[in-house]
């Protein structure tokens, strides 16, 4: 069964690194899950133990060991034998590239449908869905596909907002949007704001959090959705 937890951003402004989700991930990963691994090549301005080292912080506060892929010889020998799997953020596009690189891409997917726990925040959601071209991110490196995981059939847009910057004329996120869902029909697009996450398990789909989340699909009305409603229409 499919276990994933999608989160929109790592953390809310004013609070502690991972704050804000701590009791999902807990409630996610359950006891059964001792260590994760965790996946950094989002960072480009951090080092990889940097960044896996900042993680590991709050998951030992949750009662879970971290280690970074990249401290293993073999990265998809130690995706294959993970008990659950992290996915930071950065840049998109350069998490793709390394996934690519590594050879990750096929193994991910396989352990992820095979039950294990996937959980992903900022461009580490956004590489769960088909492709990464709902990334807010700018392309510093060309992957070798803009084709991602493919875990879910929705494209995700993480930090999601409709705030429009005074006196600036480029376009809102929702604009940016619309483009993608015109040359895309037939594939819907879900906004998740900050401070809210997404679980997805098996063939149930909820959204958690006190924020509400944009549902874009081509010549249907866009609609917004809170953590009362039922979303298991997304995986259908």
């Amino acid at each position: 069964m499919k276990r994933l937890l999608l989160l929109s951003n790592s953390t809310n402004y004013g609070e502690s690194y991972l704050s804000y989700p701590k009791q999902s991930i807990k409630e996610f990963l359950g006891p059964d899950v001792s260590e994760v691994l965790f996946i950094p090549y989002a960072g480009v301005s951090i080092s990889y133990d940097d960044y896996t080292l900042k993680v590991a912080e709050p998951f030992l506060e949750m009662g879970y060991n971290l280690r970074g892929v990249h401290s293993f010889q073999n990265a998809v020998e130690a995706v294959g034998s993970a008990q659950a799997l992290a996915i930071g953020g950065g840049n998109t596009f350069e998490l793709l590239n390394q996934l690519y690189e590594n050879g990750l891409i096929e193994i991910i997917r396989e352990r992820v449908f095979n039950g294990m726990p996937f959980m992903g925040w900022s461009a580490g959601s956004n590489v769960a869905g088909p492709t990464i071209k709902t990334s807010n991110d700018m392309p510093i490196v060309e992957p070798h596909s803009f084709n991602a995981l493919d875990l879910v059939p929705f494209q995700i847009n993480p930090h999601y907002t409709e705030e429009r910057l005074p006196n600036h004329g480029g376009e809102s996120r929702p604009d940016r949007i619309m483009e993608f869902i015109e040359l895309n029909p037939g594939v819907s697009v879900v906004g998740i704001p900050e401070g809210n996450l997404l679980k997805v398990i098996g063939k149930t789909v909820s959204l958690v959090g006190p924020g509400t989340m944009k549902v874009f699909h081509k010549g249907l009305e866009t609609k917004a959705f809170s953590s009362q409603n039922e979303l298991d229409f997304l995986l259908k």
